[in-house]
């Protein structure tokens, strides 16, 4: 039988097996690509300004996304919730992009516009001072690290060669928007730009 000769081939069963691997991951990863780049933006819908994009750095350096997800699901309860469910067109610049399901604390992917400035700042320096059954971790240094101007320009300039629609003139102004801002300047920035551009109603 060809089967008991290939199962008592180690080598042809491993090419074997690697070209079955192979052909089922492109037969799944390839539309994937063609659809992400078929994928447009939701009007209105840029790439994020400097002072959000380090905020969302920061999110992203300090594992935000391991308890918040940004993607509401099609479900009732969470569109009633949350607003419209998420498009993939509000998240066409994020890379690495922010959904997923872990929700130990609430879904962000509206919260921009919720709560105040103020708010944010207390909230992410000290959780409990505003929600005190909240098991938020603090990040108090926040406060005093300030955001890497040369550090954001070479992010921006990343992203122009991939892709992203900067501007020369929007990299070389970043420095200066950020001179002086901490990076709790930057992280309330991003979070109020969260779902601004979002489609409304369900």
């Amino acid at each position: 039988m060809a089967h008991e000769k290939i199962e008592k081939n180690v080598g042809l069963l491993a090419v074997l097996i690697a070209v079955a691997v192979s052909l089922g991951g492109l037969a799944e990863i390839v539309p994937l690509m063609f659809q992400a780049e078929a994928i447009q933006p939701l009007p209105g819908v840029k790439p994020y300004p400097a002072l959000q994009l380090a905020g969302r750095d920061v999110y992203v350096r300090e594992g935000c996304y391991g308890c918040h997800s940004q993607m509401v699901r099609t479900l009732r309860f969470e569109t009633e919730r949350y607003g419209h469910y998420s498009l993939a067109g509000e998240s066409v610049y994020d890379r690495p992009f922010q959904w997923g399901s872990k929700r130990t604390g609430p879904d962000l992917a509206r919260v921009g516009g919720r709560y105040s400035d103020d708010w944010h700042r207390v909230h992410l320096v000290d959780p409990r001072a505003v929600v005190p059954e909240s098991n938020m971790p603090g990040f108090p240094w926040l406060e005093s690290n300030r955001i890497d101007g040369a550090a954001l320009t070479a992010h921006m300039r990343a992203l122009q060669r991939i892709g992203d629609p900067y501007t020369d003139a929007d990299i070389a102004g970043a420095a200066a928007e950020v001179a002086g801002k901490t990076e709790l300047d930057a992280v309330v920035a991003y979070l109020q730009a969260l779902g601004k551009h979002a489609p409304r109603g369900d």
